[in-house]
């Protein structure tokens, strides 16, 4: 349902369900899935591609060009999956030649005046703070909450079910299953009460625990917690992928509170 004062390009492809509020505009090359209502106010570019289901609020800017000087007017996108709410003034940039698009995945919330910068990819079940900020080229997986105001540095990455606690600045990759506090950042436990609310067992646990004791709490460096780990612990999912985080990182992981930075 349209409001006879909202603009929609006539090549915009928006399912038939879709309720589009006043003074919205939609523009070309933009496809929008059924089930979503877009509230007033809200701008939608070039390049948007918003899934089913989905809640967009007042003063949303969703595919706005990147804010990149090596931007030359690319085609690209910006992808948003289903049943995913956006709040108000949320600002969603689209992608540059590096990875064609932004994502940001199913079933989460980003709430007013976060920023999500060009070729982010943000997993599914997120939920990002008020004023939460990312900078471009940033990889977050699933099940990351990040409290408010929390501003999270260029080409870092953040592992599944993560926690970043409120007024955080994240200069450093952060592994999953963690609660990072502090300034600098820091590790500061496991995200036990998210993991217990997502069905972890006890002993999936305490397992975690246990790998991230030798990686913080064992005064090793990286790479011999890392040998310790794999060749003291069980083999698991959750084993494999944190080692796997930790080799991959290209900015290095935060340190334990007690560690030097």
């Amino acid at each position: 349902m349209k409001q006879p004062l909202a603009y929609i390009h006539p090549e915009a492809k928006v399912a038939k369900n879709v309720v589009i509020e006043p003074f919205t505009t939609i523009d070309n090359n933009v496809e929008i899935g059924e089930g979503t209502w877009i509230g007033s106010n809200v701008t939608i570019m070039e390049g948007a591609r918003i899934g089913k289901n989905c809640n967009i609020f007042p003063g949303a800017v969703i595919a706005a060009m990147p804010q990149d000087l090596k931007f030359k007017g690319e085609d690209t996108l910006a992808v948003i999956g289903d049943n995913t709410t956006i709040r108000e003034c949320v600002t969603i940039n689209r992608g540059t030649l590096d990875r064609q698009l932004t994502k940001i995945g199913s079933n989460c919330l980003i709430m007013a005046y976060c920023h999500v910068a060009h070729d982010c990819f943000v997993g599914d079940n997120c939920i990002f703070s008020n004023n939460s900020t990312l900078a471009g080229h940033i990889t977050i997986g699933n099940h990351v909450i990040l409290a408010g105001l929390v501003a999270v540095h260029q080409f870092s990455t953040i592992g599944d079910h993560a926690f970043i606690a409120g007024g955080s600045l994240v200069r450093k990759d952060v592994p999953p299953y963690v609660k990072a506090a502090r300034e600098p950042l820091s590790y500061v436990g496991i995200n036990s009460v998210g993991l217990r609310r997502r069905g972890f067992t006890s002993e999936k646990i305490t397992e975690i625990q246990n790998i991230y004791r030798n990686l913080y709490q064992k005064k090793l460096n990286n790479s011999q917690a890392v040998d310790i780990i794999e060749a003291e612990m069980v083999a698991s999912p959750e084993r494999d992928e944190i080692l796997q985080f930790i080799r991959n990182s290209q900015r290095g992981i935060m340190k334990g509170y007690f560690q030097k930075n």
